[in-house]
Protein backbone atom coordinates (compact mmCIF):
# COMPACT_ATOMS: atom_id res chain seq x y z
CA UNK A 1 0.00 0.00 0.00
CA UNK A 2 3.05 2.31 0.87
CA UNK A 3 4.62 1.79 -2.60
CA UNK A 4 1.05 2.44 -4.19
CA UNK A 5 0.72 5.72 -1.94
CA UNK A 6 4.04 7.18 -3.77
CA UNK A 7 2.60 6.18 -7.29
CA UNK A 8 3.63 2.70 -8.10
CA UNK A 9 1.02 0.62 -10.38
CA UNK A 10 0.22 -1.65 -7.54
CA UNK A 11 -2.06 -4.98 -8.96
CA UNK A 12 -3.61 -7.25 -6.43
CA UNK A 13 -4.04 -10.92 -7.76
CA UNK A 14 -6.72 -12.09 -5.77
CA UNK A 15 -8.58 -15.77 -5.17
CA UNK A 16 -11.39 -15.50 -7.78
CA UNK A 17 -14.08 -16.70 -5.20
CA UNK A 18 -13.70 -14.94 -2.22
CA UNK A 19 -10.40 -12.62 -2.75
CA UNK A 20 -7.96 -11.57 0.11
CA UNK A 21 -8.67 -13.36 3.49
CA UNK A 22 -9.13 -9.65 5.42
CA UNK A 23 -12.33 -8.95 3.16
CA UNK A 24 -13.91 -11.73 5.25
CA UNK A 25 -12.96 -10.02 8.52
CA UNK A 26 -16.04 -8.55 9.76
CA UNK A 27 -17.77 -6.76 11.20
CA UNK A 28 -17.64 -4.02 10.86
CA UNK A 29 -18.17 -3.11 7.22
CA UNK A 30 -18.95 -0.10 5.42
CA UNK A 31 -23.16 0.20 4.48
CA UNK A 32 -23.55 -0.46 0.54
CA UNK A 33 -24.78 2.65 -1.25
CA UNK A 34 -28.31 2.13 -3.13
CA UNK A 35 -27.43 0.81 -6.65
CA UNK A 36 -23.91 -0.30 -5.54
CA UNK A 37 -21.43 -1.50 -8.21
CA UNK A 38 -20.90 -5.79 -8.00
CA UNK A 39 -24.49 -6.18 -5.60
CA UNK A 40 -23.56 -9.66 -5.58
CA UNK A 41 -20.91 -9.12 -3.71
CA UNK A 42 -20.51 -9.45 0.22
CA UNK A 43 -20.24 -6.10 2.01
CA UNK A 44 -16.69 -4.14 2.03
CA UNK A 45 -15.07 -5.06 5.34
CA UNK A 46 -13.31 -2.04 7.01
CA UNK A 47 -10.22 -3.93 7.58
CA UNK A 48 -9.82 -4.59 3.54
CA UNK A 49 -10.79 -0.93 3.79
CA UNK A 50 -7.96 0.12 5.37
CA UNK A 51 -5.30 -1.63 4.02
CA UNK A 52 -5.55 -1.59 0.05
CA UNK A 53 -6.26 2.15 -1.41
CA UNK A 54 -4.37 3.01 -4.52
CA UNK A 55 -4.27 -0.76 -5.54
CA UNK A 56 -6.01 -2.57 -8.37
CA UNK A 57 -7.52 -5.91 -7.89
CA UNK A 58 -7.48 -8.65 -10.46
CA UNK A 59 -9.36 -12.26 -9.67
CA UNK A 60 -6.79 -14.71 -10.81
CA UNK A 61 -6.60 -18.60 -10.65
CA UNK A 62 -3.21 -19.34 -9.78
CA UNK A 63 -3.97 -22.91 -10.39
CA UNK A 64 -4.92 -22.93 -13.88
CA UNK A 65 -2.69 -23.29 -16.37
CA UNK A 66 -3.73 -19.86 -18.07
CA UNK A 67 -3.43 -18.05 -15.18
CA UNK A 68 -0.10 -18.75 -14.25
CA UNK A 69 0.22 -17.52 -18.15
CA UNK A 70 -1.41 -14.63 -16.99
CA UNK A 71 1.17 -13.76 -14.31
CA UNK A 72 4.15 -14.69 -16.45
CA UNK A 73 2.98 -11.76 -18.33
CA UNK A 74 2.56 -10.04 -16.42
CA UNK A 75 5.64 -9.84 -14.84
CA UNK A 76 7.70 -9.68 -18.28
CA UNK A 77 7.87 -5.34 -17.54
CA UNK A 78 7.10 -5.32 -13.56
CA UNK A 79 10.11 -3.74 -11.08
CA UNK A 80 8.56 -6.02 -8.35
CA UNK A 81 6.94 -8.58 -6.96
CA UNK A 82 5.50 -9.60 -4.21
CA UNK A 83 4.34 -12.60 -2.88
CA UNK A 84 3.36 -14.27 0.95
CA UNK A 85 3.14 -18.30 0.27
CA UNK A 86 4.61 -21.00 1.87
CA UNK A 87 8.62 -21.30 0.67
CA UNK A 88 8.37 -23.12 -2.67
CA UNK A 89 4.72 -22.91 -2.79
CA UNK A 90 4.67 -20.73 -6.11
CA UNK A 91 7.14 -23.10 -7.34
CA UNK A 92 5.05 -25.98 -7.86
CA UNK A 93 2.85 -23.06 -10.32
CA UNK A 94 5.87 -22.56 -11.92
CA UNK A 95 6.17 -19.02 -10.62
CA UNK A 96 9.10 -18.88 -8.08
CA UNK A 97 12.33 -16.56 -7.63
CA UNK A 98 13.74 -18.95 -10.20
CA UNK A 99 11.14 -18.91 -12.61
CA UNK A 100 9.86 -15.43 -12.68
CA UNK A 101 13.74 -14.55 -12.72
CA UNK A 102 14.07 -16.10 -15.91
CA UNK A 103 11.26 -14.34 -17.66
CA UNK A 104 12.55 -10.95 -16.29
CA UNK A 105 15.90 -10.85 -14.90
CA UNK A 106 15.95 -7.67 -13.07
CA UNK A 107 12.80 -8.71 -11.02
CA UNK A 108 12.91 -7.49 -7.51
CA UNK A 109 11.11 -10.95 -6.02
CA UNK A 110 9.70 -10.25 -2.21
CA UNK A 111 8.39 -13.32 0.07
CA UNK A 112 6.96 -12.26 3.02
CA UNK A 113 6.57 -15.18 5.10
CA UNK A 114 5.79 -16.03 8.64
CA UNK A 115 9.22 -17.28 9.34
CA UNK A 116 11.48 -17.23 6.58
CA UNK A 117 12.59 -19.20 3.93
CA UNK A 118 14.99 -21.60 5.55
CA UNK A 119 15.15 -23.30 9.27
CA UNK A 120 13.01 -26.16 11.07
CA UNK A 121 10.00 -23.33 11.12
CA UNK A 122 10.17 -22.46 6.84
CA UNK A 123 7.26 -24.30 6.37
CA UNK A 124 4.58 -23.21 9.39
CA UNK A 125 2.12 -20.56 8.37
CA UNK A 126 2.30 -17.43 10.54
CA UNK A 127 -0.02 -14.85 11.91
CA UNK A 128 0.28 -11.72 13.29
CA UNK A 129 -0.50 -12.81 16.89
CA UNK A 130 1.22 -16.18 16.63
CA UNK A 131 4.50 -14.08 15.82
CA UNK A 132 3.53 -11.82 18.92
CA UNK A 133 3.60 -14.55 20.97
CA UNK A 134 6.45 -16.77 19.61
CA UNK A 135 8.94 -13.41 19.18
CA UNK A 136 8.79 -11.99 22.71
CA UNK A 137 6.23 -9.10 22.02
CA UNK A 138 3.28 -10.53 24.04
CA UNK A 139 5.66 -11.19 27.04
CA UNK A 140 7.08 -7.87 27.52
CA UNK A 141 3.52 -6.79 26.78
CA UNK A 142 0.75 -6.08 29.83
CA UNK A 143 0.77 -5.00 33.76
CA UNK A 144 3.63 -6.55 35.65
CA UNK A 145 1.57 -9.11 37.43
CA UNK A 146 -1.03 -9.30 34.98
CA UNK A 147 -1.47 -11.84 31.76
CA UNK A 148 0.68 -11.88 28.19
CA UNK A 149 -1.47 -9.17 26.14
CA UNK A 150 -1.35 -8.43 22.23
CA UNK A 151 -1.04 -5.11 20.96
CA UNK A 152 -4.59 -3.49 20.19
CA UNK A 153 -3.62 -3.59 15.92
CA UNK A 154 -1.44 -5.97 14.03
CA UNK A 155 1.82 -4.74 15.07
CA UNK A 156 4.14 -7.51 13.69
CA UNK A 157 2.07 -6.80 10.39
CA UNK A 158 2.79 -3.19 9.99
CA UNK A 159 6.45 -3.56 11.23
CA UNK A 160 7.12 -6.29 8.57
CA UNK A 161 5.23 -4.30 5.95
CA UNK A 162 7.54 -1.68 6.57
CA UNK A 163 10.49 -3.38 6.56
CA UNK A 164 9.66 -5.22 3.24
CA UNK A 165 8.58 -1.87 2.19
CA UNK A 166 12.12 -0.32 2.75
CA UNK A 167 14.11 -3.28 0.70
CA UNK A 168 12.37 -2.60 -2.14
CA UNK A 169 12.81 0.84 -2.16
CA UNK A 170 16.27 -0.28 -1.53
CA UNK A 171 16.49 -2.79 -4.33
CA UNK A 172 14.92 -0.48 -6.73
CA UNK A 173 17.99 2.05 -5.91
CA UNK A 174 20.18 -0.83 -6.18
CA UNK A 175 18.43 -1.79 -9.39
CA UNK A 176 18.87 1.58 -11.26
CA UNK A 177 22.50 2.00 -11.03
CA UNK A 178 23.85 -1.74 -11.67
CA UNK A 179 20.37 -3.29 -13.34
CA UNK A 180 20.00 -5.96 -11.12
CA UNK A 181 17.36 -7.63 -9.48
CA UNK A 182 16.94 -9.52 -5.98
CA UNK A 183 14.99 -12.02 -4.18
CA UNK A 184 14.28 -10.46 -0.86
CA UNK A 185 13.44 -12.91 2.38
CA UNK A 186 11.24 -11.12 4.63
CA UNK A 187 9.18 -12.70 7.55
CA UNK A 188 6.97 -11.95 10.59
CA UNK A 189 9.40 -13.42 12.82
CA UNK A 190 12.64 -11.99 12.20
CA UNK A 191 10.97 -8.57 11.94
CA UNK A 192 9.37 -8.53 14.91
CA UNK A 193 12.69 -9.68 16.49
CA UNK A 194 14.16 -6.90 14.98
CA UNK A 195 11.26 -4.63 16.79
CA UNK A 196 12.20 -5.74 20.31
CA UNK A 197 14.81 -2.76 20.24
CA UNK A 198 16.28 -2.11 23.21
CA UNK A 199 14.27 -4.68 25.16
CA UNK A 200 16.53 -7.33 23.28
CA UNK A 201 19.54 -5.44 23.74
CA UNK A 202 19.01 -5.41 27.40
CA UNK A 203 18.69 -9.02 27.31
CA UNK A 204 21.97 -9.67 25.29
CA UNK A 205 23.73 -7.30 27.09
CA UNK A 206 22.77 -8.24 30.68
CA UNK A 207 21.16 -11.56 30.49
CA UNK A 208 18.25 -10.52 32.44
CA UNK A 209 14.80 -11.94 31.54
CA UNK A 210 12.50 -9.09 30.34
CA UNK A 211 9.46 -8.30 32.25
CA UNK A 212 5.93 -6.69 31.57
CA UNK A 213 5.99 -3.14 32.53
CA UNK A 214 2.48 -2.12 31.90
CA UNK A 215 2.77 1.26 30.49
CA UNK A 216 5.81 2.52 31.83
CA UNK A 217 9.50 2.17 30.27
CA UNK A 218 12.48 -0.33 32.07
CA UNK A 219 14.82 2.36 31.56
CA UNK A 220 13.23 5.75 32.30
CA UNK A 221 11.37 7.40 35.13
CA UNK A 222 8.80 8.69 35.03
CA UNK A 223 7.65 7.31 32.06
CA UNK A 224 4.05 6.03 32.15
CA UNK A 225 0.34 6.47 32.77
CA UNK A 226 -0.90 7.76 36.09
CA UNK A 227 -4.45 8.02 37.28
CA UNK A 228 -6.20 12.01 37.50
CA UNK A 229 -9.48 12.29 39.46
CA UNK A 230 -11.56 11.51 36.09
CA UNK A 231 -8.91 9.18 33.99
CA UNK A 232 -5.41 8.32 32.98
CA UNK A 233 -2.88 11.20 31.97
CA UNK A 234 0.64 10.23 30.35
CA UNK A 235 4.03 11.43 31.61
CA UNK A 236 7.37 11.35 30.19
CA UNK A 237 10.51 12.52 31.53
CA UNK A 238 13.34 11.32 29.31
CA UNK A 239 16.08 12.98 30.93
CA UNK A 240 17.15 14.69 34.22
CA UNK A 241 16.69 18.33 33.32
CA UNK A 242 12.75 17.14 32.30
CA UNK A 243 12.13 15.60 35.73
CA UNK A 244 13.65 19.07 37.13
CA UNK A 245 10.74 20.67 34.78
CA UNK A 246 8.07 18.30 36.44
CA UNK A 247 9.49 18.57 40.19
CA UNK A 248 8.59 22.32 39.68
CA UNK A 249 5.40 22.26 37.97
CA UNK A 250 4.15 19.98 40.78
CA UNK A 251 5.60 22.12 43.71
CA UNK A 252 7.77 19.51 44.49
CA UNK A 253 11.37 21.00 44.25
CA UNK A 254 12.69 19.16 46.83
CA UNK A 255 12.63 16.54 45.09
CA UNK A 256 15.79 17.65 42.66
CA UNK A 257 18.06 17.96 45.81
CA UNK A 258 16.72 14.55 46.66
CA UNK A 259 19.68 11.45 46.09
CA UNK A 260 17.08 9.05 45.03
CA UNK A 261 15.53 11.32 42.31
CA UNK A 262 18.42 13.49 41.31
CA UNK A 263 19.35 11.45 38.41
CA UNK A 264 16.82 8.67 35.94
CA UNK A 265 19.43 5.74 36.86
CA UNK A 266 18.43 6.56 40.58
CA UNK A 267 14.74 7.31 39.59
CA UNK A 268 14.84 3.58 37.98
CA UNK A 269 16.21 2.51 41.74
CA UNK A 270 13.37 4.13 43.47
CA UNK A 271 10.64 3.92 40.72
CA UNK A 272 7.88 2.38 43.16
CA UNK A 273 8.36 5.21 45.82
CA UNK A 274 7.96 8.44 43.25
CA UNK A 275 5.59 6.76 41.24
CA UNK A 276 3.71 6.27 44.56
CA UNK A 277 4.29 9.84 45.38
CA UNK A 278 3.37 10.97 41.87
CA UNK A 279 -0.12 8.96 41.52
CA UNK A 280 -1.07 11.00 45.27
CA UNK A 281 -0.60 13.85 43.72
CA UNK A 282 -2.07 13.97 40.23
CA UNK A 283 -5.42 12.13 41.19
CA UNK A 284 -6.82 14.92 43.12
CA UNK A 285 -7.02 17.26 40.14
CA UNK A 286 -8.73 16.12 36.78
CA UNK A 287 -7.16 15.50 33.51
CA UNK A 288 -8.21 19.21 32.33
CA UNK A 289 -6.33 20.25 35.21
CA UNK A 290 -3.54 19.34 34.47
CA UNK A 291 -2.98 19.42 30.94
CA UNK A 292 -3.42 23.15 31.26
CA UNK A 293 -1.19 23.09 34.55
CA UNK A 294 1.62 21.22 32.35
CA UNK A 295 1.45 23.51 29.36
CA UNK A 296 4.39 24.65 28.07
CA UNK A 297 6.64 22.87 30.16
CA UNK A 298 9.63 21.00 29.03
CA UNK A 299 8.08 17.13 29.76
CA UNK A 300 5.95 15.40 27.13
CA UNK A 301 2.59 14.63 28.58
CA UNK A 302 -0.99 14.10 27.32
CA UNK A 303 -4.59 12.41 27.86
CA UNK A 304 -5.31 9.25 26.68
CA UNK A 305 -7.80 9.54 23.88
CA UNK A 306 -10.23 7.24 22.66
CA UNK A 307 -9.91 6.74 19.04
CA UNK A 308 -13.10 9.22 18.59
CA UNK A 309 -10.64 11.46 20.51
CA UNK A 310 -7.96 10.97 18.63
CA UNK A 311 -9.66 11.78 15.32
CA UNK A 312 -10.97 15.10 16.68
CA UNK A 313 -7.65 15.78 18.09
CA UNK A 314 -6.47 19.62 17.01
CA UNK A 315 -3.68 18.15 15.48
CA UNK A 316 -5.03 15.56 13.71
CA UNK A 317 -7.69 17.98 12.25
CA UNK A 318 -4.88 20.44 11.27
CA UNK A 319 -2.75 17.39 9.29
CA UNK A 320 -6.01 16.24 7.85
CA UNK A 321 -5.13 12.95 8.78
CA UNK A 322 -8.83 11.89 7.54
CA UNK A 323 -9.23 11.67 3.67
CA UNK A 324 -12.67 11.01 1.91
CA UNK A 325 -12.70 9.01 -1.65
CA UNK A 326 -16.14 8.06 -3.41
CA UNK A 327 -15.65 4.40 -4.03
CA UNK A 328 -18.80 2.44 -6.49
CA UNK A 329 -19.96 0.26 -3.91
CA UNK A 330 -19.94 2.98 -0.95
CA UNK A 331 -19.95 5.67 -1.99
CA UNK A 332 -18.04 8.62 -0.35
CA UNK A 333 -16.04 6.71 2.19
CA UNK A 334 -13.42 8.04 4.98
CA UNK A 335 -10.25 6.83 4.84
CA UNK A 336 -6.88 7.81 7.20
CA UNK A 337 -4.50 9.80 5.08
CA UNK A 338 -1.32 8.71 4.03
CA UNK A 339 1.24 9.76 6.98
CA UNK A 340 4.14 11.11 4.77
CA UNK A 341 4.31 14.57 2.77
CA UNK A 342 7.18 15.31 0.62
CA UNK A 343 7.99 19.23 0.41
CA UNK A 344 5.34 19.97 1.57
CA UNK A 345 2.29 18.05 -0.17
CA UNK A 346 0.92 14.46 1.36
CA UNK A 347 0.39 11.70 -0.86
CA UNK A 348 -3.10 11.39 -1.99
CA UNK A 349 -5.62 8.77 -1.82
CA UNK A 350 -6.11 8.46 -6.12
CA UNK A 351 -8.18 5.15 -6.14
CA UNK A 352 -10.22 3.68 -3.64
CA UNK A 353 -9.94 0.29 -2.18
CA UNK A 354 -10.86 -2.00 -5.08
CA UNK A 355 -13.59 -4.41 -4.64
CA UNK A 356 -12.89 -8.34 -5.74
CA UNK A 357 -12.14 -8.44 -9.41
CA UNK A 358 -12.77 -4.61 -10.14
CA UNK A 359 -9.68 -4.44 -12.83
CA UNK A 360 -9.89 -7.71 -14.05
CA UNK A 361 -10.52 -6.90 -17.89
CA UNK A 362 -8.86 -3.43 -17.49
CA UNK A 363 -5.50 -5.10 -16.63
CA UNK A 364 -5.66 -7.66 -18.91
CA UNK A 365 -6.85 -5.35 -21.76
CA UNK A 366 -3.74 -3.34 -21.15
CA UNK A 367 -1.47 -6.54 -21.47
CA UNK A 368 -3.18 -6.91 -24.74
CA UNK A 369 -5.31 -9.80 -24.19
CA UNK A 370 -8.80 -9.53 -26.32
CA UNK A 371 -12.51 -9.37 -25.50
CA UNK A 372 -12.67 -12.95 -27.03
CA UNK A 373 -9.69 -14.47 -24.82
CA UNK A 374 -11.02 -12.29 -21.76
CA UNK A 375 -14.56 -14.68 -22.37
CA UNK A 376 -12.70 -17.65 -22.62
CA UNK A 377 -11.18 -17.10 -19.67
CA UNK A 378 -14.01 -16.43 -17.52
CA UNK A 379 -15.32 -19.43 -19.11
CA UNK A 380 -13.01 -21.50 -18.14
CA UNK A 381 -12.73 -20.27 -14.84
CA UNK A 382 -9.51 -18.61 -14.72
CA UNK A 383 -10.31 -15.21 -14.13
CA UNK A 384 -13.41 -13.35 -12.68
CA UNK A 385 -14.35 -9.81 -13.36
CA UNK A 386 -17.03 -7.62 -11.67
CA UNK A 387 -16.36 -4.10 -13.38
CA UNK A 388 -19.79 -2.62 -14.20
CA UNK A 389 -18.43 -0.94 -17.52
CA UNK A 390 -20.93 -1.15 -20.42
CA UNK A 391 -18.07 -2.94 -22.51
CA UNK A 392 -17.38 -5.78 -19.89
CA UNK A 393 -21.84 -6.23 -18.88
CA UNK A 394 -21.77 -7.72 -22.54
CA UNK A 395 -18.66 -10.56 -22.15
Amino acid sequence: MLLADMGANVIKIEEPTRGDDTRSWLPPAAKLKPNPAAPHLPPESAYFLSTNRNKRSLALNLKHKSGQSIIKKLVKDADVFVENYLPGKLSEFGLGYEDIKSINPSIIYASITGYGQTGPFANAPGYDVLIEAEAGLMHITGEKQGNPVKVGVAITDITTGLYAHGAILAALFNKLRTGEGAHLDISLFESQIASLANIASNYLISGKEAERQGTSHPSIVPYQTFTASDGYIMIGAGNDKQFVSLAEVLGKDEWNSDERYKTNASRVNYRDELVGQLNCILSKQSIDYWLKKFKGSRFSFGPINNIQRTFEHPQSLARNVVTEIEHPRIGNVKLTAPAIGYSGEKLKITKPPPYLGQHTNEVLREEGYTDDELLQFRKEGVVIDNSATPRDSKL
